[in-house]
């Protein structure tokens, strides 16, 4: 017994003497505790949305306020007609809007009812439908507080709802960009990653690296393969999505094409500096697959809105790549916009793929010693 002690204690000095394995142990459980914690639910806060009011009488304000003192909503502005609704939609400022009629107030008091329209931005068809709900269970409370202890429902405020860029409501609208972005960004900087290793892990490195031609030439020449491969995925993506998910292409097909290199082109210089770090083909596996699939998953947009995090994780979420990806093919796509609505997406995109790439060939060695 006394030895078996000896060696538990041995164990436990082991442990506590490595920095990794006490790593392993308690910081990547409360880490993903606190990640998870915070990203994954289903509520819906601070949502930007804008109010048109035509009424400008007592009833409209009372239902503004709470929309306002609501923390399921962040009003953005209000606004004067339907014309920079619109344009608040397609600068993808907001995803709801609520337009109060003229004489909103009038009609409750002498017709017993009135309506109000909620315009939801539909792309996302389950943030759509949550965002009406709220609406719905406000307008229910501002019902309740007119009825007072008699009657709960004295006069009726009825919503007309209207979903724009999904009126069916189809899920693959906001699945189908974000898995594009998924695919594309693992599969081009798991390819490049591990085939440069093995390279170097086979012995082979060498001999490119002394060939006559230059060093990068040769590890940008390999990437260009896995440039071709992921073309040929994004086409087969787009006619899976078109011809057999109904998935609408509204915008121009050769600036999602545009946009879809882009982000390879980022992708294969992510790749080619995960090279330049992992020493084997397993970590460098390793490194693609955790390092880029939970970011991506999480911090994209297209799994959990990303207005439901904390401010450090939005921040995050800046130096995500395939979140600008997912908002440009979306604004696309789905919404059928231009190059206009889209460049400053387009502009970080670009400032990635340049940044990543210079630090890659600036890191790269060309001697294997």
């Amino acid at each position: 017994m006394k030895q078996f002690l000896s060696f538990v204690r041995k164990e436990f000095l082991h442990v506590f003497r490595d920095r990794k394995t006490l790593l392993l142990l308690f910081g990547l459980p409360v880490a993903q505790i606190l990640l998870f914690g915070f990203a994954l639910t289903n509520e819906i806060k601070n949502t930007k949305i804008v109010v048109c009011d035509y009424a400008h009488d007592g009833a409209s304000r009372a239902i503004i306020q709470k929309l306002e003192a609501s923390a399921q909503f962040d009003l953005e502005e209000v606004l004067l007609s339907h014309e920079q609704i619109e344009t608040s939609f397609k600068k993808g400022k907001v995803k709801l809007a609520v337009v109060f009629p003229p004489h909103f107030e009038s009609d409750l008091q002498h017709l017993g009812k009135s309506k109000l329209q909620v315009i939801a931005d539909a792309s996302d068809p389950n943030t759509a439908s949550t965002l009406t709900n709220y609406i719905s269970s406000i307008t229910r409370s501002y019902q309740q507080e007119l009825g007072g202890a008699g009657d709960p429902y004295p006069m009726q405020i009825e919503s007309q709802v209207r979903m724009i860029y999904n009126p069916e409501l189809k899920g693959t609208t906001n699945f189908v960009p974000g898995v594009m972005a998924l695919v594309l960004l693992l599969v081009c900087v798991l390819m490049t990653s591990v085939s440069i290793v093995r390279e170097k892990e086979s012995g082979t490195m060498g001999v490119l690296l002394v060939s006559p031609f230059h060093p990068l030439m040769v590890i940008l020449s390999k990437a260009v393969p896995y440039l071709v491969v992921s073309i040929v995925n994004l086409a087969v993506i787009l006619l899976l999505s078109v011809y057999l998910l109904g998935m609408p292409v509204k915008g121009s097909l050769l600036l999602i094409i545009g946009e879809s290199i882009l982000l390879i082109i980022t992708a294969l210089s992510l790749g080619l500096l995960i090279s330049n770090v992992a020493a084997s083909q397993q970590a460098a596996m390793l490194m693609s697959l955790m390092g880029m699939m939970l970011p991506t998953m999480l911090f994209t947009g297209f799994m959990f809105p990303l207005e439901n995090m904390p401010l450090p994780l939005q921040l995050i979420s800046n130096i995500i790549p395939s979140k600008w990806y997912y908002i440009i093919i979306k604004s696309v796509m789905i919404k059928g916009l231009g190059f206009s609505a889209i460049w400053k997406e387009t502009l970080i995109l670009f400032s990635m793929a340049i940044l990543l790439l210079s630090i890659s060939l600036a890191r790269f060695k060309t001697r294997l010693a």
